[in-house]
């Protein structure tokens, strides 16, 4: 059958980060109708004083920091080419060991007080398990414009791990969670080409999954692990600063967030195909029925949400509800290059709640500084000037804080889209012994998946930039030799009754 094709302008969906003001300028949405509330107008001024001690205070630390480290983090590139090469001909990964007996402290029953600073050997490992999911959720993320699947997973449930090389970590996935928003945010919605009527979807996009650890990984980790995976962008951070503006109410108490994730999260129509049900409805759903499936068992079961920039914002929202619904089930959350969600009562009340946060940054990632670059937690400092800021974003949970240049193997250099991503993340991770000390050299994760989607290894090394793509961009020869685009195997094809049956 043939496909029609839109008359569109085509552009890469992975674009480099603008730098000029004219092109912010051009960047619109609703949002930017938006006008600061009267909480606002009523502090102006004190909060113009604020931003000015903020602002000098913030520079004064960060170059003190960074004349601390400079000669810590000296860059040699042979020797990255030489460590890279001693590395050739070693695994990947270590062996697992048994957390059974500590894995509430791994996940942060004591905030992760001792284990960050040196990094516990058992918490990086749990990290980037969490980290690899993450990533998987790109990886198996479909995002040619030219496909009638275009924002849908290119695999099944069944296949999921196993197509993505990540079987190793004894989880299986349970259920897909497709997602809509009310509002027109920038660019997080990935569309087809082809004309609306021949795609899967003209309003969702598969937003990740819930999957559970099976009995193997279960007896090593000392109970069932219901793990939701929230997908992000690796959009440019225009994305957040056009979100910024507004924080709504969730309904409970003096708790706000971004309204864009809230969205998000929330919206459903039942005029769709994949969100007669919100994305919020479908976790929760799923959630409550391993939950009630595992204890009727006997087991201890505990509630993993991780994600990376947005799905970091979503993990937390996610996380909030859970909390509500589950008062004595353990929730954790480890985000990576997230941003700010919410105000400070949203934070306290998932303190509250005993919900574990996280957050693993990049101190050169623009990402987990917005939204509120400047009006954010560190004005707290200044409560006797300003009074309470109710409006101001807060960050949640505790922070490993990372930093490119520990890395013999990355490049110097402002490439905002490179160090946001998500493999970026996880070769720090991996590398990273302490706040003191350089890239550890038996660091296990192969360096070239750094490259996957951007150019971030010293050129040394010589591994080609965005080398992850399919063979041929997903063409084939059919029998008479001309390139053609492939059927999907049908279980690979999305489909609205199995989800809809998954709901009840």
């Amino acid at each position: 059958m043939a496909v029609n094709l839109k008359s569109v302008n085509h552009r890469y969906r992975y674009q480099p980060l603008p730098t000029t003001v004219n092109h912010r300028n051009r960047i619109t949405s609703s949002f930017n109708e938006f006008t600061i509330n009267e909480e606002f107008k009523n502090s102006i001024k004190s909060s113009r004083l604020a931003k000015s001690i903020t602002q000098l205070m913030n520079t004064y630390i960060e170059k003190q920091q960074s004349l601390i480290k400079k000669d810590l983090f000296q860059s040699d590139n042979q020797n990255a080419v030489a460590l890279s090469n001693s590395l050739l001909e070693k695994p990947v990964t270590s062996p697992k060991k048994n957390i059974s007996k500590i894995w509430r402290e791994i996940h942060g029953e004591n905030d992760w007080e001792g284990v960050l600073d040196p990094l516990d050997e058992n918490v990086r490992r749990e990290i980037l398990k969490y980290g690899e999911f993450s990533q998987a959720s790109y990886d198996s993320f479909d995002f040619d414009s030219f496909s009638e699947y275009c924002g849908s997973c290119l695999f099944s449930k069944k296949k999921f791990f196993e197509k993505l090389g990540l079987e190793k970590h004894g989880y299986d996935v349970s259920r897909y969670i497709y997602a809509m928003s009310q509002y027109e945010i920038p660019r997080w919605l990935e569309k087809s080409y082809v004309a609306e009527e021949d795609t899967w979807s003209k309003d969702s996009n598969w937003m990740g999954f819930v999957c559970v650890s099976g009995d193997i990984e279960s007896e090593r980790i000392g109970r069932r692990d219901v793990v939701v995976v929230w997908r992000g962008t690796v959009l440019p951070s225009e994305w957040y600063e056009d979100m910024q503006r507004d924080l709504e109410p969730l309904g409970h108490g003096e708790a706000t967030v971004e309204r864009g994730f809230l969205s998000i999260y929330k919206s459903k129509r039942l005029s769709t195909r994949y969100n007669k049900t919100s994305a919020s409805e479908q976790v929760m759903a799923e959630v409550k029925r391993l939950v009630r499936v595992y204890k009727e068992k006997g087991e201890e079961v505990s509630l993993t949400i991780t994600g990376h920039s947005l799905g970091g914002a979503l993990a937390l929202l996610n996380a909030y509800e859970a909390s509500m619904m589950f008062p004595s089930l353990p929730i954790s959350v480890i985000s990576f290059g997230a941003p700010r969600v919410g105000n400070i009562a949203f934070r306290d009340e998932l303190h509250h709640k005993g919900v574990k946060a996280l957050r693993v940054t990049i101190k050169q990632d623009l990402v987990p500084r917005m939204p509120g670059i400047v009006f954010n937690e560190t004005l707290q400092k200044f409560d006797d000037l300003t009074g309470s800021l109710d409006w101001v974003y807060h960050h949640v949970g505790a922070e490993l804080k990372l930093d490119v240049r520990a890395s013999p193997f990355l490049k110097r250099g402002s490439n905002f889209f490179g160090i946001h991503l998500p493999e970026t993340y996880l070769h720090l991770v991996d590398g990273y012994v302490s706040s003191t000390t350089g890239f550890r050299p038996d660091a296990k994760r192969d360096v070239a998946l750094v490259n996957k989607y951007c150019d971030m290894l010293v050129n040394e090394l010589r591994i080609p930039p965005c080398w992850y793509q399919l063979s041929n961009k997903g063409l084939v020869s059919n029998e008479f030799g001309r390139m053609v685009r492939p059927k999907r195997d049908p279980e690979d094809i999305p489909s609205p009754i199995e989800e809809e049956n998954s709901d009840f």
